[in-house]
């Protein structure tokens, strides 16, 4: 149900389609993964999805911004210098682009993930220049009776 041109709502439930794991990542077991696209950003970068997996072992590299807020079962989550932690339904989670972790599903677990891509440092830089030469621009301004405009 679309509110405005801006606002969207929806259901909690969606309909979950098989998206297998790259075998290379497997490491033990056979999960099966399935995920929901929910929403996508207007210029494409971030999307909303369910994901849920049975019982397995894997790698999974991050080549985006993911938050992970868990909403069933649970995982056990290895990294690269050995640490380890379990998460579970109502944690949340960040792996940043560039991150990778060893995932263990025991049962199942389903997540909620909001995924981002980041933008290239240059363009950071960019964005940063324009917004403090607004910033400028604005602070320049003035209205007849003296007072900046913003």
């Amino acid at each position: 149900m679309t509110i405005d041109s801006t606002v969207t709502l929806g259901t909690s439930t969606a309909n979950l389609v098989l998206s297998p794991i790259r075998p290379e990542w497997i490491l033990d077991g056979k999960p099966v993964a399935r995920s929901a696209l929910l929403t996508t950003s207007a210029d494409g970068m971030a999307g909303t999805y369910f994901w849920d997996c049975t019982a397995g072992r894997f790698n999974w590299f991050y080549s985006f911004d993911e938050t992970v807020h868990i909403l069933e079962g649970g995982v056990k989550l290895t990294y690269p210098d050995g640490k380890i932690i379990r998460v579970a339904a109502r944690d949340t989670i960040f792996f940043p682009a560039g991150s990778r972790a060893e995932w263990t599903v025991e049962q199942y677990v389903l997540k909620l993930a909001f995924c981002r891509t980041p933008l290239p440092s240059h363009l950071i830089f960019a964005r940063s220049i324009v917004r403090r030469l607004k910033r400028m621009v604005r602070g320049g301004a003035k209205t007849e009776d003296g007072a900046g405009l913003l």
